[in-house]
């Protein structure tokens, strides 16, 4: 009788296959246990994951962030080009964390399929574990779900879910924020997990031939750079007034939200190159300026704001951490627009 009922499977019929969600979770067993610590309590596969919250801490704040990756999937699944979504998904977490000076302290994800295909998971969740590892937080849990019938074909969907600390005193609300502060730009390492949609439909209406597609594939799916090691350090040695992750919105929108009211922000255009990326997109979509400005991150993926007299030293420590930044902009009186471009 069992072996006729495991034969007849009458959930696979159906389009769910238990046994590969166990094999997906066998095979990820190393990958997410690499990412924990001290802090972690209990195994994997548990129902629910446990972090015991440091003692450092005199009246700690929790911080949580969620995010998904978007039509990035379907791109990177068209190439094949999987490995780096992961790092995708946290990023767009822990990055948004940190923007407040919260630490990230652990991460968990949902993984969507129509059909779970084993290594294909198993190879994104990797990449989900990589980069709670260098963002020294700890992949907590994870849910895997096959919707035959609601995904079409071989289609996913990511989402994540992450919680950082600050202690209360710490956290950064731009309250600080004061006339002829100065903006300082790091480098974005290409759009990140934003306008995905506009750049699928820009690719595929493009005439470009032979490896032309690649080569500007690969551009759009570099992982989205991980902040939070670099912030932590900086915001141990200076005083940062305030910070803007840009995401959706880009420059235009993501800035304003870190301004008190009665300021705003001037930015300078020609104080950074557009990444060859960026360029191909607004040529070949006909983007106006404006709407690049809106849209994508156009190589700023995070912006500080500091004082004058430290911009120098906050920069050389940015570019000791292996990435690039520029003097974008300065804060001015409002006086209308919250953003003003020169």
């Amino acid at each position: 009788m069992t072996k006729e009922i495991i034969e007849n499977d009458p959930y696979k019929s159906a389009g769910v296959d238990i046994d590969a969600g166990n094999d997906l979770v066998e095979k990820i067993k190393k990958d997410v246990a690499s990412s924990h610590n001290k802090n972690v309590l209990g195994n994997i596969g548990g129902f629910a994951g446990m972090y015991e919250l440091s003692k450092n801490y005199n009246e700690p704040v929790l911080v949580a962030c969620t995010d998904g990756v978007g039509t990035k999937v379907a791109l990177a699944q068209e190439f094949n080009q999987v490995d780096g979504i992961g790092q995708d998904l946290v990023a767009m977490c822990v990055n948004d964390l940190i923007v407040c000076g919260a630490k990230p302290l652990f991460f968990l994800d949902y993984f969507a399929s129509s059909k779970l295909e084993v290594n294909e998971a198993s190879r994104i969740i990797k990449s989900i574990a990589d980069a709670c590892k260098n963002s020294n937080c700890a992949l907590l849990g994870g849910e895997t779900a096959e919707m035959p019938g609601h995904y079409v074909g071989k289609n996913f969907d990511l989402a994540g879910f992450s919680v950082g600390c600050v202690e209360k005193a710490n956290i950064i609300t731009g309250d600080s924020i004061e006339e002829g502060n100065v903006l300082i730009g790091i480098e974005s390492s290409g759009p990140h997990s934003n306008g995905f949609s506009l750049i699928r439909k820009i690719i595929k209406e493009s005439s470009m031939k032979g490896n032309d597609p690649n080569k500007i594939t690969e551009l759009a799916l570099k992982p989205t750079h991980l902040y939070p090691n670099l912030i932590v350090q900086l915001i141990n040695q200076f005083k940062i007034n305030g910070m803007a992750h840009i995401t959706g919105g880009g420059l235009t929108e993501n800035i304003p939200r870190s301004l008190p009211k009665h300021l705003a922000v001037e930015i300078y255009l020609d104080s950074w190159q557009l990444p060859e990326i960026f360029r191909w997109l607004q040529d070949n979509g006909s983007i106006t300026q404006d709407d690049m400005l809106r849209i994508f991150n156009c190589g700023i993926g995070m912006v500080l704001i500091v004082n004058e007299d430290i911009s120098e030293n906050v920069k050389s420590e940015i570019r000791n951490n292996a990435f690039e930044c520029f003097d974008i902009g300065k804060v001015i009186k409002k006086d209308g627009e919250s953003v003003i471009y020169s």
